[in-house]
């Protein structure tokens, strides 16, 4: 989903928990909801080594920028949002509030890391009616955008959502880009990577798109001594992940499918990164909504647990996830810091009402309270 970053104080932590009344929203549009709930289930299987809680370890501004972060979203879509009161199995519900918003995985990332401070760019493909509206909007968000014009028009995706956070998405697949087209995305993203220092390949590629596309632009990237994070899923995931890139961060449904096997346990999320990590990346981050999220690096893996929260609406938290991840490593290159400010901040952005996401403001004051284990 298109989501803006909001400044509210509202729906803050220990709230009823939204498992307890039986509800556990997930999404599956253009952004990355990541099946958040507020039930935990990390058992004490393993030996750990606790973290200590520090404080953040610096402070976040406005003023800060540090190198540019590159989002690609080569499948957006102009989204079309209906808060209804109540959504009940056949049962007519009534609409609150409708609006229209961009989506993409990489433009709720650059929404994101400039919301932070950061130095943000994102790429994507614009066209017909829907592709100028999207421009339209985007261009008010604050951050620089490269729009590549195509001739189809940009896929339209509807989401509804109630007050207890309960989704339901469709989505359209995406337009057919032509060869030509898709040439020109891969020319502006090589482009853009001098003095760049993070590449976000971000969301599902639409129909002309080879499956390989991620994975040349990791390769492109690499030549350039940029980074780069990998959020998708399918057989570009697949074929992405072969690439090495610096970062995976699938969520639990989409290493499901990549390992055609289903994750339930702790010890299945341990075992599932050190095993994708296997498969080619540097690194790898395992988004668990309400659990946090398992990162797996050299010799060590490590478990980032959110506080108990109230679950408002957990669309676009995994997007968040990722963008306060690159952007924390952008600042000083720390995994484990990194894997905390992006807990923190994708569990901030489900507490809040709406298409919101968290401020810094917000996701600071979840850090404090998110857990670390280092597994050694």
């Amino acid at each position: 989903m298109g989501l803006r970053p909001t400044n509210t104080d509202e729906n803050r932590f220990g709230g009823r928990a939204l498992a307890g009344a039986g509800l556990k929203p997930r999404c599956s549009g253009t952004s990355k909801g990541a099946g958040f709930s507020t039930v935990r289930g990390f058992s004490r299987t393993r030996s750990f080594r606790r973290a200590k809680l520090a404080q953040p370890r610096r402070a976040i501004h406005r003023r800060y920028n540090g190198s540019l972060i590159v989002t690609l979203t080569v499948n957006p879509a102009l989204d079309q949002t209906l808060s209804v009161d109540r959504l009940a199995f056949e049962d007519r519900a009534y609409i609150e509030s409708r609006h229209e918003t961009p989506g993409g995985r990489g433009i709720n990332a650059a929404c994101v890391i400039h919301s932070f401070g950061g130095k943000a760019l994102a790429i994507f493909p614009s066209g017909g009616k829907n592709g100028e509206s999207f421009k339209e909007i985007v261009t008010g968000h604050g951050y620089a955008t490269v729009a590549i014009p195509t001739g189809r028009e940009m896929r339209t995706n509807l989401t509804i959502t109630d007050r207890q956070g309960l989704t339901v998405s469709v989505n359209e697949r995406g337009p057919q880009l032509e060869k030509a087209e898709v040439d020109r995305i891969e020319k502006a993203v090589h482009k853009s990577l001098d003095g760049a220092a993070w590449l976000l390949l971000c969301g599902s590629v639409p129909p002309g798109v080879p499956s390989d596309f991620y994975a040349r632009l990791i390769g492109m990237a690499r030549r350039k001594k940029v980074k780069t994070l990998l959020d998708t899923d399918g057989e570009v995931l697949r074929e992405g992940i072969e690439a090495a890139p610096t970062v995976v961060s699938p969520n639990q449904h989409e290493a499901e499918r990549l390992l055609n096997r289903a994750l339930v346990t702790r010890n299945h999320f341990l075992d599932a990164v050190a095993r994708i990590r296997t498969m080619g990346p540097e690194t790898v981050v395992l988004s668990l909504g309400s659990r946090g999220a398992v990162g797996a690096i050299e010799g060590a893996i490590v478990e980032a647990i959110p506080p108990r929260v109230e679950v408002l609406c957990p669309i676009g938290a995994g997007d968040a996830l990722a963008a306060a991840f690159a952007w924390s490593m952008e600042r000083d290159g720390d995994f484990t810091d990194a894997l905390r400010w992006g807990v923190a901040t994708g569990t901030a952005s489900a507490t809040l009402p709406g298409l919101h996401l968290a401020s810094p403001d917000q996701a600071k004051e979840v850090y404090r309270h998110v857990e670390v284990r280092r597994i050694e």
